[in-house]
């Protein structure tokens, strides 16, 4: 990744990597990673389907950088694509590494998210507002 690169998509959810978090190395668990992730996916999904959502797929996830106790993750979402009842979100994680001024991309996947109803079934997206 060059060297100028820079996240994309909305901001969504920023957080501390914390010492329970950490393998004894400590290099935080990619389940913890993932997991922040999912929510940024899920807070986006929900705004924009202004109701309930679960996530149904992950695609295709990579971990180029690790990130350490202290960091500070950032993660981006951007909605790539709607259907009638799914989106598939654009997530980025992005660290600015503790102490520094330096921000790194760790990851970046796709999650697919299903809007429900109230009873739980899959309902239509509704149109952008």
């Amino acid at each position: 990744m060059a060297d100028d690169a820079k996240p994309t998509g909305e901001l969504t959810l920023r957080t501390t990597a914390m010492p329970a978090d950490a393998n004894p190395a400590g290099d935080i668990f990619g389940g913890w990673v993932m997991s922040q992730m999912d929510n940024a996916a899920g807070v986006r999904a929900s705004e924009r389907a202004r109701g309930r959502v679960v996530t149904a797929a992950v695609k295709e996830m990579a971990f180029e950088k690790p990130v350490k106790v202290g960091d500070v993750l950032a993660i981006y979402t951007s909605v790539h694509r709607v259907g009638r009842t799914s989106m598939t979100l654009k997530i980025e994680a992005w660290v600015r590494r503790y102490l520094t001024h330096v921000t790194e991309r760790v990851t970046a996947a796709e999650f697919v998210m299903v809007a429900l109803d109230r009873d739980g079934n899959p309902t239509p997206v509704p149109p952008e507002a």
